[in-house]
């Protein structure tokens, strides 16, 4: 085949390649893209042809323009760029990362004839990246548990039971726990129970964020949106396409970010920041809280509204002491885990033990593993015995509540009693103590006036 016959097929041979082509003119204007580039941006030729190279919102680019120097583009400075990683937009506005490589086109006398763009999608690759930390995340878990979970007690089961249902709603989901219960174990079980298994679970804590970062986390931003944006950013709700996204502390997202969720729950659809077009929502959403969601909007410090869209699906999960009778088996699994290279579990005493089965364990599980933690670097050899334990393990604990008064009658006895034994099931939420004893809250604050009684977790 002559160079004549070759350039004549020659739009035939750029319409095999997998990757996205772009021949562009020196004043910037599109000549020429292959099917691959049409089929990775949604755009028709004639939407492209004889327009600015712009239009395919290149973040990379829109520097390279910045740094033209006496040229339009900086490229015609460097004649060439490779492996450029970058962010194009597609014709529904949504975001597609791709790796560029680009080159000069000159002619024989070396005058410039335009440049070749080509672009290949790696929006795959991040998919698999996201899903390869996912099962990382899982890698260890023990086949005895549920999940990630370990645990046999009632109140465990009772647990699993309504997370298999909830996994199979597309339903919003709230999980309310503890610090240290297990959260994020409980809405890594609903994803991978559910339908959108092979879908990504994207998560993010709502609390280690300011209002203006939170924002551009969940939604993205396009570039120059504000100060400090050079790059065009995917949000979690657009990197989480039609998988799960957990929202972890709940409670601590701002008012105004909960204006926006609540309308993104309502009408599927989001924004980026500092762009206007809206972009489909195909996500479920999984929250979760340590706090009282209740008390919060009670004290306006949380939208009703919004509370009743994501508190469709409540799970609770129980702490640690109200499920005593699975710290056996909790011991167990994290003692086979403290040091792998360990040729023998360490054992526990059965007086350690007995010192844990006694405390109060405000930290849940994610204090007994620390606990552990401890007792196994601190023995030397042999079972963990109560000198292993830390200090503040199992050493007279200061009551939480002060005594009770010897100068009260035998129903106020009683009464007290009852409030007291209410606010240490609650650990001092005086909500849930109301609930408990089926009294109002006002009724709690007055009684506990009456007495004297302030709760402090020690």
């Amino acid at each position: 085949m002559t160079e004549h016959e070759i350039n004549l097929y020659l739009r035939e041979v750029i319409n095999t390649m997998n990757d996205g082509l772009v021949l562009v003119r020196t004043d910037g204007t599109i000549m020429l893209v292959n099917d691959a580039l049409l089929d990775m941006t949604g755009y028709r030729r004639e939407d492209l042809l004889n327009r600015s190279c712009s239009v395919l919102g290149c973040d990379v680019c829109e520097r390279s323009r910045a740094e033209g120097k006496q040229h339009w583009c900086r490229l015609f400075n460097t004649g060439h760029e490779s492996r450029k990683s970058c962010h194009i937009i597609r014709k529904d506005g949504s975001y597609l990362h791709v790796l560029k490589n680009a080159s000069i086109l000159k002619d024989d006398d070396g005058t410039m004839l335009g440049s070749v763009e080509t672009l290949t999608d790696i929006s795959e690759l991040d998919r698999k990246e996201l899903k390869i930390r996912e099962l990382s995340s899982i890698l260890h878990r023990d086949d005895r548990g549920f999940c990630g979970f370990v645990g046999r007690s009632e109140k465990m089961k009772r647990v699993y039971s309504l997370l298999r249902k909830a996994a199979s709603s597309y339903a919003p989901v709230i999980i309310y726990g503890e610090s240290g219960t297990g959260k994020e174990l409980a809405a890594r079980a609903i994803h991978e129970l559910g339908p959108r298994n092979e879908s990504p679970f994207v998560q993010l804590n709502c609390a280690a964020l300011n209002e203006s970062l939170l924002e551009s986390e969940l939604f993205g931003h396009v570039k120059g949106a504000f100060t400090g944006a050079y790059r065009h950013r995917l949000g979690r709700f657009e990197e989480a396409a039609d998988g799960d996204i957990f929202l972890d502390e709940i409670g601590d997202v701002p008012l105004p970010i909960q204006v926006k969720l609540l309308r993104v729950l309502e009408t599927r659809t989001f924004e980026r920041v500092g762009d206007n077009r809206p972009l489909s929502m195909n996500a479920r959403l999984i929250t979760a809280t340590n706090q009282d969601l209740n008390e919060l909007v009670g004290r306006k410090q949380f939208r009703e509204d919004f509370f009743f869209r994501i508190n469709v699906i409540p799970v609770y999960l129980p702490p640690l002491r109200e499920r005593m009778e699975d710290l056996p088996l909790l011991a167990e699994y994290f003692l086979a885990r403290t040091d792998d290279c360990a040729q023998v579990q360490p054992a526990i005493s059965p007086e350690a033990l007995n010192i844990l089965m006694r405390h109060n364990w405000p930290g849940n599980v994610r204090e007994l593993k620390s606990v552990l933690e401890y007792a196994s670097v601190v023995r030397e050899n042999g079972p963990i015995t109560p000198a292993h334990l830390p200090p503040n393990i199992g050493t007279e604990q200061k009551s939480p509540l002060p005594a009770a008064d010897n100068f009260l009658s035998g129903d106020e006895e009683d009464e007290k009693n009852n409030l007291l034994g209410a606010l240490r099931r609650s650990r001092g939420n005086k909500s849930e103590a109301a609930r408990i004893l089926g009294i109002s809250r006002g009724t709690v604050h007055n009684r506990m006036r009456k007495y004297g009684i302030t709760y402090r977790i020690e």
